[in-house]
């Protein structure tokens, strides 16, 4: 157990400020409003089915489908970084690092660029923390937000696409810059054919949870439907790859911070340090919280949901803490054979901070909630 605190270091976070703030405030009828049931139930359901998609082969197969054949290295980058700048919208921008880095790292070492590994990998995390912004269900703390404020589906999207735009810019042009060499690609093998029915049953579960987080459905009937649908194309190995630490996490953050709104001065002081400044504050807050856990405790004390939002999305650039995806592509680089930790740390750094600095000062220049 000590052993899987230590590497679960959010989780151990947000369970010590939850247990240590019930001292606070003691236990109650009060703590049974402070976990949104609907978001963990969701977060579930939808980490579920993206485990169900890889099980399949679905995600091998758009990606031999977009790689196609490229013809050179910037075009291999350009791919790579545009794959998880896109899928991430989908399937979340930590399972688009899971599946396409180590994707990147075999077929750039097949055609002889290992000296772009580490640019393009960095690339591709600030792309699926950059591309997952633009919808509710690319990221947990968007999926969160989006619920908790009961925000229109067409005020979302207007918020957030102009970032994400400038964000696709920004991102092309750091592919521009690349060396263009010609490449032989050898290294991408023809996908295998998908099963149908368990294919289809994923997909049509997955829309169900759409229409969830779009309201249209209630959540306890999806929950219901999708659990027994897994249960029926027997795949029970499924429900065991679920990122529960994740759950939890949301848990331990959901009593700490319905706990410190109901201390005066704790509220009082948040308040006075959120007010008219959220989207500063909160991209500030997950450079040392992570955005998930800065959306989860600040949005307890202001009723600006779309400067929160606008904020830990750009805060996820920054310090490798400031999203849990960075850490994700950070161990997966760390892991494969000849691996420059230094040179990878040194590399994410400047192009994240330059991120942030960019993406930062247009949010403060154009919204203005």
């Amino acid at each position: 157990m000590w052993d899987y605190f230590k590497k679960e270091k959010v989780l151990s976070i947000a369970l010590i400020l939850g247990a240590a703030s019930c001292f606070l405030v003691h236990p109650d009828r009060g703590y049974l409003d402070y976990v949104d049931v609907r978001v963990l139930a969701l977060l579930f359901c939808l980490m579920l089915l993206v485990k169900g998609f890889q099980a399949v082969g679905l995600l091998d197969l758009m990606t031999v489908k977009m790689f196609g054949k490229a013809g050179s290295a910037r075009g291999m980058a350009r791919t790579l970084v545009l794959l998880c700048f896109f899928l991430s919208m989908v399937m979340t921008n930590d399972v688009a690092l899971i599946t396409f880095v180590p994707f990147a790292i075999l077929a750039l070492k097949r055609c002889g660029q290992q000296k772009l590994i580490i640019r393009v990998v960095v690339l591709q995390t600030i792309a699926a923390n950059l591309g997952s912004m633009l919808t509710p269900i690319g990221n947990p703390q968007n999926l969160y937000l989006f619920s908790a404020s009961g925000m229109p589906a067409g005020k979302f999207f207007a918020v957030m696409l102009p970032l994400a735009a400038l964000s696709l810019l920004l991102l092309l042009i750091a592919v521009q810059l690349l060396p263009d060499e010609p490449v032989r690609m050898s290294g991408v093998q023809t996908a295998a054919a998908l099963p149908k029915k368990e294919t289809c049953a994923y997909a049509a579960l997955f829309v169900l949870n759409l229409l969830v987080v779009f309201r249209v459905l209630s959540w306890i009937p999806a929950l219901v439907i999708t659990v027994l649908g897994v249960l029926l194309l027997r795949e029970k190995r499924l429900f065991r790859q679920v990122d529960y630490a994740l759950l939890f996490t949301f848990v331990g953050f959901f009593v700490f911070v319905g706990n410190a709104g109901r201390v005066p001065a704790v509220s009082t002081a948040i308040q006075h340090i959120l007010n008219g400044r959220e989207i500063l504050v909160s991209a500030l807050f997950s450079q040392f919280l992570s955005n998930v856990p800065a959306a989860l405790l600040l949005s307890g004390f202001t009723d600006n949901f779309a400067g929160l939002l606008v904020g830990v999305n750009v805060g996820g650039l920054g310090t490798l803490i400031a999203s849990m995806a960075s850490l994700i592509s950070y161990k997966l680089y760390a892991e494969s054979e000849g691996a420059k930790k230094g040179s990878y740390f040194l590399m994410f750094t400047l192009y994240n901070v330059a991120g942030l600095i960019l993406l930062l000062a247009f949010a403060l220049l154009y919204y203005h909630f």
